[in-house]
This record gives structure tokens, C-alpha cells and sequence, in this order.
């Protein structure tokens, strides 16, 4: 026998399948109706179906005709009501009518599975009435029933439901949400830069900034770049249960060629399910440190002598210096531990981080710290630990980057990189029967795109 709440919830759930105003007719679903006016649909026979004499005695329940003048339920109403600049998600029920309490209530329910405070601008609230009368007219800016419950999707992956309950309270439930991927092929010439090329190729910002990560171990995008250079990329796009483009994915293969020669790199998902990334002999892209924790900046200053554009005097410049725009997230370049965050002198807003027995790197002139970022914390690379500005001694926005060796500044732009993981046996195996895989993709893609160019 299903329950009110059951019944409840199961309604309320199939409403908010849809946008605007729904209303639900209950005679598409009797035995839901019947529940909600006490008639069992499937009396529970108080036999044994083990028992051969008492299966004979069993009979088909069959359930009493519907009474024709029996009210139907009330069906469910619902609206949706985009957040706003400065909107919680109680000012977004406020708006819609309902009161404080039921509000309240509502959101202490979604609590465990998502935080209210973090919806965001422009998304979209579904909220849900049991309707006092069917047809109601919701013009006037009245409540058009009961408040039954709301709807949010936080992301394309899932949505949270609240439901009211036979008492009146409120209980929440997370749905995952269908999404189905598909690769996408882009390939092209650089003439200025990678970013400006990427994006002329219609390459979403997100994985032109994962393709600035794969390379940074190795490829100095502001000396190693030439005009007439190429990439190759194959990546990821995500469609949503509504058909409609909700993200990019991985890169699942990528090949950088400059000066003619190709360097690819391919993913490769281990027994965890973490993503990483090899080269075609199955030997790590992703290095113990980033010679340039940075995206899209310019080198303005490297390693060496030079006459300090503060001091007014030649002084050794023991790092390198990255110009770019304030508030331009900077990465941690390695895995590692924070041994120093706070001002420093001329370095102005500091951070310093440690990788390992013999590496360290440290990070200048910020304008603030990456959310966390205290002495101690531990970092992940690529983890953001600031944000470039010009603190300390500097003339203008930019990052001063600085790798030590055993204690003593190294040229971030000439140190020999520590390498990183290589796969071996049936690690090596699996990932050489996916790059094959990726590799016969990858051509079919690039024929098609071959062909749609060419008409």
C-alpha cells in the first residue's frame, strides 16, 4: 500500500520534470489515486505462497470501480523563478510567497545535500504547490496552493528535491542526471599565440586552459611558440538529459607540434579513477613541477643580472618574472606543503612552498592568497595559491616565480625537470590498447572535419 508521502513525492517528483507551470492529472495514475483516498490497491494475503492448498484458495483482487463523485486531488502547480545578483535562496522563496517557516524548512532539508549558499546567479529554482483548486489563476500574485516543495540543479550531474510530507515536514533527496558524452575534434595553426588560436578553432576556454597545463612542464609558451606551429586536439563535450550542451569533458588526446616536431600526450584513466596524462611510450606528461605556473602571461624578466627597475642598481634577479593582468590566478607548480604565506620584505605578498627534500618554489608580488592558503596547508599542483598584483618592490602587476635545488635559486626556464611516474606491465598494456583506441578516433574525426572544410 503506498503511502501519502510516498504518493506524495512520487507526484510531486514526475511534476518537476517539466519547466514553467506543470499540473498533473491524477487519472494518470489510479492507483496513486486510489492510495490517496484509502482504498488499497493490493490487499497482502496473510498466506503462505509456499503452501499448494492455500495458493488454490487465492483469488485476483480486483479494485473497486472509481466513484465518479469521489474529488479528484488536487494537482501540482509549479513555477520557475531565476536567482538574481544578491539573491539567496530564501529571498528567492520570499519572492515567490512563501512564508518564512515553510521556507526555512525547506532549506534545513537540502542542507544535507547541498549548500543553499551556494546557488548561483542565473540559475533557475523550481518551486512546486499543491493547488488549493485546479485552474487557479496565478496572475494576481497570489499563492496558488499549498507549498509542497522546490526543485534546484546545482549542475548538470544532479538535481536536489525537497518534498513536503503527510506532517508537514520537509525531506530532500538528490537525483543524478543523465549525461552522455561525445568527442569533439579541433585542430589549427598558431599565428600569435596557443589561447588565440585555441579559441579561432572553437575550443571551449576550460580545455584550452587544461591543454596550457598538459605542456607547462615542458613547452616555455612565450620562447618555444612559433608562427606556423600546429595542435591537434580531441576532447570531450557533455550533453544533458534536454539535449543541450552542459560542458566539456577530458582531453583525450592532444599533439603540439612546433618546429616539426610532435609531442602527444594521451589520458589515461588508473585503477582509482584519477585522470593522467602520458606521452605515446606511457611516460607521464604532468612533471614534479610547472615551469610556468601561469596562464597566458608574458615573461618580462628572466633569470640573471640585471638592473633593478626599483633600486635603479644591477642586481642579480634570482627568478623569473610573468606580466600579466590583476587578479590573474597563479598554480601551485608541484604537490607539496606551504612553509610560508604572509609579506616578505620586497617580495610583498609571499608564498612559499615545498615539494620535497631538494625542491621548493616561491611566488611574489600577489595581490592575495588562494582560498586556504595558510603556513602548513598542503597543496595539490594546480591548485590556485594566489592571484598576480604588485606588492612589495614592483612597477606593475606581475609574478615572480623562483625554483630552489637543495636550497639555492636555480632559472625555473633551464633547470633539468624531475620527471614524473611511468607506467608499467598491465598499467602499460591497458594504456597502449586505449591510445590505440583513441588514435583510430582521433583519424576518424580529423577526416571529418577534413571533409566539412573542405565543402
Amino acid at each position: 500500500m503506498l503511502t501519502r508521502a510516498a504518493l506524495a513525492g512520487a507526484v510531486f517528483s514526475t511534476a518537476l520534470l517539466s519547466y514553467g507551470v506543470a499540473v498533473i492529472d491524477p487519472t494518470a495514475f489510479p492507483e496513486r489515486v486510489d492510495a490517496l483516498t484509502g482504498t488499497d490497491v493490493i490487499a497482502l494475503a496473510p498466506l503462505s505462497l509456499g503452501n499448494p492448498a492455500a495458493a488454490a484458495m487465492l483469488r485476483p483482487h480486483e479494485p473497486p470501480a472509481p466513484d465518479a463523485t469521489a474529488p479528484a486531488p488536487p494537482p501540482l502547480i509549479t513555477h520557475t523563478l531565476a536567482v538574481g545578483p544578491g539573491d539567496t535562496l530564501a529571498k528567492v522563496l520570499f519572492r515567490a510567497g512563501i512564508d518564512r517557516q515553510d521556507a526555512h524548512g525547506a532549506i534545513a532539508a537540502m542542507k544535507a545535500h547541498f549548500n543553499p549558499r551556494r546557488i548561483r546567479v542565473g540559475q533557475d529554482v523550481v518551486v512546486a504547490f499543491q493547488a488549493t483548486l485546479p485552474g487557479v489563476d496565478t496572475a494576481e500574485n497570489k499563492l496558488p496552493g499549498r507549498f509542497a516543495g522546490i526543485r534546484y540543479a546545482p549542475d548538470y550531474r544532479r538535481e536536489v528535491r525537497v518534498l513536503r510530507t503527510d506532517d508537514g515536514r520537509f525531506h530532500a533527496e538528490t537525483i543524478k542526471r543523465k549525461v552522455t558524452r561525445y568527442a569533439s575534434y579541433a585542430e589549427g595553426s598558431i599565428q600569435s599565440s596557443l589561447y588565440v588560436a585555441g579559441r579561432k578553432a572553437d575550443i571551449p576556454a576550460p580545455v584550452l586552459v587544461d591543454l596550457f597545463r598538459l605542456y607547462s612542464w615542458d613547452v616555455d609558451f612565450q620562447r618555444d611558440i612559433r608562427t606556423g606551429d600546429q595542435f591537434r586536439v580531441l576532447f570531450e563535450h557533455i550533453i544533458n538529459d534536454r539535449g543541450e550542451r552542459a560542458d566539456s569533458g577530458d582531453i583525450l588526446s592532444a599533439t603540439l607540434t612546433l618546429r616539426g616536431k610532435p609531442i602527444s600526450v594521451y589520458r589515461h584513466i588508473g585503477s582509482k579513477g584519477h585522470v593522467e596524462y602520458f606521452n605515446e611510450k606511457g611516460e607521464s606528461a604532468q612533471k614534479a613541477l610547472m615551469r610556468t605556473p601561469i596562464d597566458g602571461a608574458r615573461l618580462s624578466s628572466r633569470y640573471g643580472k640585471r638592473r633593478h627597475p626599483v633600486l635603479g642598481y644591477t642586481k642579480m634577479h634570482r627568478g623569473v618574472d610573468f606580466a600579466a593582468s590583476s587578479g590573474t590566478p597563479i598554480y601551485a607548480a608541484g604537490n607539496g606543503s606551504v612553509t610560508y604565506a604572509g609579506r616578505k620584505g620586497g617580495y610583498g605578498k609571499y608564498v612559499r612552498i615545498r615539494h620535497n627534500g631538494t625542491y621548493e618554489t616561491a611566488y611574489a608580488h600577489m595581490k592575495g592568497y588562494g582560498r586556504g592558503i595558510r603556513t602548513g596547508t598542503r597543496v595539490r599542483q594546480g591548485q590556485v595559491i594566489g592571484y598576480v598584483g604588485t606588492t612589495g618592490r614592483s612597477t606593475g602587476p606581475h609574478l615572480h616565480y623562483e625554483i630552489m635545488m637543495s636550497g639555492r635559486q636555480v632559472n625555473p626556464l633551464r633547470v633539468r625537470m624531475p620527471s614524473g611516474r611511468k607506467l608499467k606491465g598491465k598499467e602499460l598494456a591497458h594504456f597502449m590498447t586505449e591510445k590505440a583506441r583513441i588514435d583510430k578516433l582521433a583519424l576518424r574525426q580529423a577526416l571529418a572535419f577534413l571533409s566539412e572544410n573542405a565543402q
